[in-house]
């Protein structure tokens, strides 16, 4: 019994048994047509065995249309799915589960590699399943020596663990192999029409001339291809040229790219597309499980064609959304284009939705994590929040980052008529929730920096110094006005945060938008170490990005 026939029979059944023993021929070629799209093309012998098949199995017992497709491994009825909030169960895992994360190394991975790169690694733990990085790297125009590097560190932030890695240029000799042993089973042609003349072809669902050349004239031209010059032939996979949509037609698996690979050099001028690529891969690797957007679709149904081919089991494809975040470039040609205009510091600045420029804000890996568990691999596109990603993010922070005072646009205030019984120490807590951490001193002598923005501008307003003294402010002379936080409540007093001007530290803060805020901290600030995230008080959440000469470099979280 050939492959056809098989197919045909296991869907009869299954239409059987539904139907009270009696399988419906159309019923049975639609099955087929939808879940073998190869098949399409040859729909007059598919509509003739499936009429003789389901004669057949309408001849037998209920009895034994239940035990054959039972030996043909049963049919599990998909039930209708309840909405999943976060990751959703995987498909057919009871042989076990082989994830790939699969980027291009065009620069570094931004916000929305976070997706599937934590996706995967969330699977690979649920099942205790192996996770392949596959470096895609076989267009050589699109490929930057450092992302290689730059895109494990991204991953290791994130907490991504995987179990094996492979580089794509690293493994043209199989493409080439398998090229090879498609063109010998009839499932590929060497192509020499121009571009403008097959998308012509194409578009009117007519096949190319070179499409029925025998295997010996499609393996010559195969040969002399690394010759040849970019454009002038390409190697193409045989799919449905009727099929509905024009770029399934025919795809091409190979062609010629006349640039030297910054990898690889120029060892190879034949390069395979992605879907050749990642189908062969994706089949030798064992992968099980594809988890990409929905803007593959069609190369998932490109990459069927290939797999029937080859007579390989097709993985399990699992399409999501897009996903879209509010005022972030993800766009690494643009990220690039405005990193050599001098637009951004670098693949770290701020204003970029790449995952080192997030990290370096503070921004935590496990609140990444979170956000895209939640988000999970629904179909919906999803829009994400600077106010989502914060929310989640403070959640982390509040427990671990300590607090210190800082004031921007510093102005110095020396407070007369300070009592000498309140000149001294003034103690707080590094931490409110968490006191076995220490105080922290700050030493009051009546010279302090206020930010600018809460000196009063009403004369005789009072101002209470947090933990210290109630001030007031006339003609740009500070006066204490009294001590306790009574009297503060009594005359209304605004709360603000200060930094003794005695040994202050300097400190700069680069805001989410890239400008720079200038100020002071207190003394304590010191202490800390680079990477440390602590509350600033009553200004926010910031990573101690540079420590240099007694100054602090500071970039700006979220409130």
């Amino acid at each position: 019994m050939d492959k056809l026939e098989e197919i045909i029979r296991k869907y009869a059944l299954i239409n059987a048994t539904q139907h009270g023993g009696q399988a419906q021929p159309g019923a049975v070629i639609g099955m087929i047509m939808s879940k073998h799209p190869e098949y399409r093309q040859n729909a007059g012998e598919v509509s003739k065995t499936a009429a003789q098949i389901v004669q057949t199995i309408n001849q037998m017992s209920a009895q034994d249309q239940d035990q054959e497709l039972e030996d043909r491994g049963g049919y599990q009825e998909k039930k209708k799915q309840e909405k999943v909030k976060g990751l959703a169960d995987l498909p057919h895992t009871d042989e076990g589960v082989v994830l790939r994360f699969a980027p291009n190394p065009s620069g570094p991975l931004h916000i929305g590699h976070a997706r599937a790169a934590l996706s995967n690694d969330e699977y690979r733990k649920r099942y205790e399943g192996k996770l392949i990085l596959r470096v895609e790297d076989t267009d050589p125009r699109r490929v930057d020596p450092d992302a290689y590097q730059m895109m494990g560190e991204d991953l290791k932030w994130m907490g991504v663990t995987w179990e094996e890695e492979i580089i794509q240029s690293d493994r043209m000799e199989i493409y080439y192999q398998l090229a090879d042993e498609l063109i010998k089973q009839g499932g590929a042609y060497m192509c020499t029409c121009p571009g403008d003349v097959f998308k012509e072809l194409k578009d009117s669902s007519q096949p190319c001339p070179h499409r029925d050349a025998t295997v010996e004239e499609n393996l010559a031209l195969w040969k002399k291809m690394p010759q040849s010059s970019e454009g002038k032939m390409v190697l193409r996979v045989k799919t449905d040229i009727k099929h509905k949509n024009p770029a399934i037609r025919d795809w091409v698996a190979m062609r010629v790219v006349e640039e030297t690979h910054p990898r690889v050099g120029d060892k190879y001028r034949v390069y395979p597309m992605m879907n050749f690529s990642v189908a062969a891969d994706d089949h030798l690797l064992g992968v099980t499980h594809v988890l990409r957007g929905k803007d593959h679709l069609a190369n998932s149904e490109k990459q069927e064609y290939l797999y029937h081919h080859m007579d390989w089991d097709v993985p399990e494809f699992i399409h999501y959304g897009r996903l879209k975040m509010e005022d972030i470039p993800l766009s690494t040609s643009k990220a690039r284009q405005g990193i050599e205009d001098g637009v951004y510091s670098g693949w770290d600045d701020p204003r970029l939705g790449t995952i080192r420029a997030i990290a370096r804000r503070g921004i935590q890996a496990e609140a990444i994590r979170q956000l895209m568990t939640e988000i999970g691999v629904k179909m919906a596109d999803t829009a994400v929040s600077w106010k989502k990603i914060y929310g989640l993010n403070r959640t982390f922070l509040e427990e671990k980052a300590n607090r210190y005072f800082m004031v921007a646009h510093p102005q110095l205030v020396e407070i007369e008529g300070v009592p000498e019984s309140l000149r001294g120490t003034v103690e707080r807590p590094l931490h409110p929730d968490h006191l076995d951490r220490g105080m922290r001193a700050l030493n009051f002598d009546g010279r302090v920096y206020l930010d600018s923005e809460d000196i009063p501008t009403k004369p005789g307003e009072v101002l209470r110094l947090m933990d210290a003294v109630n001030i007031t402010l006339q003609d740009g002379q500070a006066q204490y006005h009294s001590e306790g936080l009574d009297e503060a409540r009594e005359a209304k007093a605004r709360i603000v945060q200060w930094v003794p001007a005695t040994n202050a530290v300097e400190t700069e803060m680069v805001m989410p938008d890239a400008t720079i805020v200038s100020g002071y901290a207190e003394e304590s600030i010191s202490t800390i170490k680079v990477d440390d995230v602590v509350q600033l008080e009553r200004i926010g959440f910031a990573r101690l990005d540079e420590k240099e000469d007694g100054q602090l470099r500071f970039y700006y979280a979220h409130k």
